[in-house]
């Protein structure tokens, strides 16, 4: 071992103790690094599991991707996915991830005759069906309900019968070991299943089976076909076309085959279908690959947001790793001079100090790894008690951990890099004199931060121009393009250059901030007060630094409190000023039965009941992708809650069948105006692949043209203001001109009674009638605003627990920080103390320097995030933010938790400080 890394090492053992937060910082930097990574791993494995069982065909054959490129805007209007792709459950193989067109159910029989086949079935499943428990209530999942047509016909190889067989009739149904076990149900029980349409139904478990793979909670029906081809039509969805459909091959006597099997069999079946079929074979392997690859985008938002706070950690991090080695280095700057002396280099010299950091990165980087595993084992094991268990490992791959040592070393490594510097290049006298350097000044990084500051509020200006103007050629600037980009892109680059801004021109603030914070303990406690002051100003980027880390998390929870805020206040105020229904009736489910409207309708005491259905898979011409049309009628204007303003003939509109209301986001985002004509298009459409010959393609769209629903609306008025603001409003009418007057979702109601009527016995007759539906609750105002705050509440739970742990990191920060003052002014301190300071002074002025440093940054972070969340909202006000609400006492709750911060960080610096014996603290220099 060369004498360079001797000495590293025993330094780094020497210095074993100061190393204590220095690693906690890294290890939990690391373990937010590696547990995004294990998590994503987690639910992207899981994913596979569950689509290897729900997609487990050998091939399967679906309709042609579409691309409106091919054709001209009329026919590009009549494209659109079909309503029974809509109903396909998202537990179910019946997910698609491309916009096709569904397929004719008579391919089954041709596909069933190529040499090769077993069985050949379609894909049917239903949406928004609920089981209910051995309770007498709603069986619910975090991942949803399955509902499948199962027989010996329509086989699901990966379905294990272990009682009893497959449901025949209405009255049967066959539901999965682990949906039985949740539901507390058992092989013929007796229970009841609430369909969307057909409303409640009385029937037998009489069948229990096992899938190859866990589900991750959700629960498995199977029924019988007939009762799913039934309820379909019920609900308006032709059974004559299908998404697509499932084959399985005789190669292997009914077991999995090969990819060049499936392979085979797709390019024998594309050989057999029908030249103008529409429809394509594919490998059961690519198409599960498509379902993976659809599913990992949904989910891909949660490994940046986990990110975030790695970031934040590690960058606190940086910190406490750059002051833990600015003491090790002054502590040790004599012995480097010794060794300058005897002709040690530089390089050696910097060599020593880098290779304690490394030993640190690894030592802290190990621990994060074990750490960020075991968080999120323990995520498992809680999702496993809740009745959601993973069965895809949380193991971290070798690359996974390779990548966290990396992140924790460079981090180690950066952190030192600037004190190694400063110990090699010290020259030999000063290093024995261990005199320092005057801190640069600040001015040049204060411009430059506000000069960002001022870059992120011009950004912050355009987003909120363009996101209240709707004509994008009349936007903030002369370029429609650039006026078209949307609020995001300006947001978030906003936000960035605001952070860092306010980071540069931090050091610039420390004296003011120490004039005002510290008027009043500087005049409470005289002597300790006004050194605890001027100890800020000695080194102002170290006091801004560590404010920082505070800094950013505050700004965070500000920004996420006034979001909130003002969501639940905007929520409050339309409920309480527009909302005229008496009350509410909210689907727990998917859509609320026609039945129990029906019911609910014929109540004497109820004058009206106004419901806002919407029609799935519509599509618009110009638009690439299907959107939710909603479809009301004016008695819902009336009665319940009208427009804050409009653009047009609103009310017109909602009495003439011809014309549409357009929301005023949508109409912003497609640029229509009042009096532009939009195409809508439904039902069985059909489109070719973008690959297909000249010849095919015209006869797609010639197809395409005969079989869709398709037609054109003038745009009679805009409307502002929740819920007109976004989408696209039609009457049912116009939804039976477009063939989806049957399979509308209704997920509520709103009931308005007559007057004079006892509210508490209407509401007792209402809540009897949608009691055996199950999935139906009934809500006054305050309940509906209750319920509103309860589910942004239930979403921003995770997002404090994570900032929790960074405020827990910004402590360690301040500790190290006061660390490294007192190692500075250890002379100092000794002085004070010899000329009669007590123990408790020295405690209050390191308390106080502490609690300004914590204040400081909790300030700076809150008036940043209350910007940001104000910016937010002005951003969306249009739809539905409407109110700004400022959380006051929240605000003021984490300002007092912030004294509580520093007076905590303290503890141990001041413990430290009293520790060394007056003469020697007097020696030390």
């Amino acid at each position: 071992m060369s004498p360079v890394v001797t000495i590293g090492v025993r330094d780094a053992r020497a210095h074993a103790s100061r190393f204590v937060m220095s690693i906690v910082a890294i290890a939990l930097g690391v373990a937010f690094v590696l547990g995004s990574f294990c998590f994503r791993g987690l639910l992207d494995g899981q994913v596979r599991k569950m689509t290897s069982t729900n997609a487990d065909g050998d091939v399967y054959v679906q309709g042609l991707v579409t691309e409106d490129s091919d054709y001209s805007s009329a026919s590009a209007g009549s494209a659109a996915s079909s309503a029974a792709s809509a109903t396909a459950s998202s537990s179910s193989s019946d997910d698609d991830t491309d916009s096709r067109n569904n397929i004719d159910v008579s391919l089954v029989d041709t596909i069933a005759a190529v040499d090769g086949v077993q069985t050949a079935v379609p894909a049917r499943s239903l949406d928004g069906v609920v089981l209910v428990n051995s309770d007498g209530v709603a069986a619910s999942s975090m991942t949803g309900t399955s509902a499948n047509a199962m027989s010996e016909e329509y086989r699901w190889r990966s379905a294990h019968f272990v009682q009893g067989g497959y449901p025949r009739g209405e009255h049967e149904v066959a539901i999965s070991s682990d949906t039985a076990g949740s539901a507390g149900l058992a092989y013929g029980s007796q229970t009841k299943i609430v369909y969307p349409s057909a409303g409640v139904q009385d029937v037998t478990v009489t069948g229990i089976f096992d899938l190859d793979d866990s589900q991750a909670g959700a629960l498995v029906l199977g029924l019988d076909p007939d009762v799913v081809i039934s309820e379909l039509q019920a609900q308006g969805t032709s059974t004559d076309t299908i998404p697509r459909i499932k084959v399985y091959g005789s190669a292997n006597g009914g077991a999995a085959l090969t990819e060049k099997q499936q392979q085979d069999l797709a390019d024998a079946i594309n050989a057999a279908l029908p030249a103008d079929s529409q429809a394509t074979a594919v490998t059961g392997q690519s198409h599960r690959d498509e379902l993976n690859k659809s599913y990992s985008k949904q989910l891909g938002f949660i490994q940046p947001l986990i990110l975030i706070f790695a970031v934040l950690a590690l960058f606190v991090g940086s910190f406490i790793i750059a002051n833990t080695f600015t003491m090790i280095v002054r502590d040790s700057m004599r012995g480097y001079a010794l060794l300058r002396s005897i002709g040690v280099s530089p390089g050696q010299i910097f060599a020593t100090v880098i290779i304690q950091a490394l030993l640190l990165g690894l030592v802290g980087s190990g621990i994060g790894v074990v750490l960020g595993w075991g968080i999120v084992e323990a995520i498992v094991a809680i999702l496993a008690a809740q009745g959601t268990p993973f069965t895809a490992s949380a193991a971290p791959t070798v690359p996974i951990i390779l990548l966290a040592f990396a992140v924790g070393i460079a981090v180690s490594l950066l952190g030192a890099t600037l004190p190694a510097r400063r110990a090699a290049l010290a020259p030999p006298i000063q290093a024995m004199n261990e005199t320092t350097n005057p801190e640069p000044p600040v001015t040049r990084r204060a411009i430059g931060g506000i000069v960002l500051a001022l870059l992120g509020g011009l950004c912050w200006w355009f987003a909120l121009a363009i996101a209240h103007t709707s004509d994008t050629a009349a936007g903030p600037t002369p370029w429609p393009a650039l006026n078209g980009i949307g609020v995001g892109w300006p947001l978030g680059v906003g936000a960035g250059l605001l952070v860092v801004g306010v980071i540069m021109l931090a050091p610039a603030l420390v004296r003011p901030f120490g004039a005002v914070l510290g008027w009043l303990p500087a005049h409470a406690f005289h002597v300790t007060g006004r050194l605890a002051v001027r100890n800020l100003s000695r080194q102002k980027r170290r006091t801004a630094n560590t404010a920082a880390a505070l800094f950013v998390a505050l700004a965070i929870v500000g920004c996420i409190g006034v979001v909130t805020s003002s969501v639940k206040a905007s929520v409050s105020d339309i409920v309480d000023n527009n909302l005229q229904a008496d009350y509410v009736l909210s689907a727990n489910s998917v859509r609320i039965p026609n039945a129990a409207l029906d019911q609910v309708r014929q109540l004497p005491d109820v004058a009206d009941v106004e419901t806002t259905s919407v029609a799935m898979g519509v599509k618009v011409s110009g638009v690439p992708d299907p959107m939710p049309v909603f479809v009301t009628d004016r008695g819902f204007a009336d009665t319940v809650i009208a427009p804050d303003s409009w653009e047009g003939d609103f009310y017109g509109t909602l009495d003439d069948s011809t014309r549409v209301v357009v929301g005023e986001t949508t109409a912003s985002k497609y640029g229509w105006h009042v009096g532009d004509a939009i195409e809508l298009t439904s039902d069985g459409v059909t489109m070719a692949a973008a690959e297909a010959a000249q010849q095919q393609a015209q006869q797609a769209q010639e197809a395409a043209r005969q079989s869709s629903r398709t037609a054109t609306y003038t745009i009679g008025a805009i409307a502002k203001g929740v819920p007109w603001s976004s989408n696209i409003w039609i009457d049912a009418t116009q939804a039976d001109e477009l063939g989806e007057s049957n399979a509308l979702v209704t997920p509520s109601a709103f009931v308005t009674l007559r007057d004079g009527t006892d509210a508490d016995a209407a509401r007792d007759d209402l809540e009897n009638i949608v009691r055996p539906y199950y999935t139906i609750s009934v809500m006054s105002h305050d309940e509906y605003k209750s319920a509103t705050s309860s589910m942004v509440d239930q979403v921003m739970l995770g997002m404090y627990a994570l900032l929790a742990l960074s405020l827990v990191i910004a402590i360690f920060g301040i500790v190290n920080t006061l660390m490294l003052s007192i190692s500075e002014r250890t002379r100092e301190i000794g002085v004070l103390r010899a000329i009669g300071t007590s123990d408790g002074q020295v405690r209050g002025m390191i308390a106080i320097e502490s609690t300004l440093i914590s204040i400081m940054g909790t300030v700076l972070g809150l008036v940043a995030g209350v910007a940001a969340g104000a910016e937010i909202r002005g951003c969306y006000s249009t739809m539905g933010m409407s109110v700004l609400s400022i959380p006051w006492r929240q605000l003021a709750l984490f300002l007092v938790c912030s004294v509580l911060v520093g007076i905590l960080a303290s503890l141990a610096p001041a413990r430290r400080a009293l520790k060394i014996p007056v003469l020697d603290a007097v020696a030390s220099e």
